[in-house]
């Protein structure tokens, strides 16, 4: 009987162990990403989701921008406040084929970073669009 209970007592510490170094592995692969979105415009015509990842030298901005009209296009507008002099930055994507385009955006440590998804054409955003998004802030 005894013998039952030390390897119980074992197994049961050992357990604890691995149950407690797979929560520090996930909660260091969370912290090197952040997920943002489904965005949509107002139409619901233009969708845009994506990640914000750490890489060796800065932020990226991953995303994936969706048009859903053959007329017309979709477009992602971002905003970002930088970090080392507080001015403020943005890109602009667009796709205007339906389905699903990516995008990606390089920015130095941001405070924040804000979206914004409209309907358009070509050469600009023309409207439908979704009041700015915070999809990024220092700290949480």
């Amino acid at each position: 009987m005894r013998t039952g209970v030390r390897v119980l007592v074992g197994l049961t510490a050992t357990a604890a162990l691995v149950l407690g170094g797979s929560t520090a592995a996930s909660a260091a692969s969370a912290a090197s990403g952040w997920k943002w979105g489904p965005i949509h415009s107002t139409d619901g015509h233009a969708t845009a989701k994506g990640k914000i990842v750490v890489t060796q030298s800065a932020f990226q901005i991953r995303g994936s921008l969706g048009d859903t009209r053959g007329k017309g296009c979709s477009w992602i507008l971002l905003r970002w406040q930088k970090g080392s002099n507080g001015k403020h930055a943005s890109a602009a994507y667009y796709n205007c084929t339906p389905g699903t385009g990516t995008f990606r955006k390089n920015i130095s440590y941001p405070l924040t970073v804000k979206a914004k998804v409209c309907r358009g054409t070509s050469k600009k955003p023309t409207g439908r669009c979704t009041s700015w998004k915070t999809i990024y802030r220092q700290g949480g």
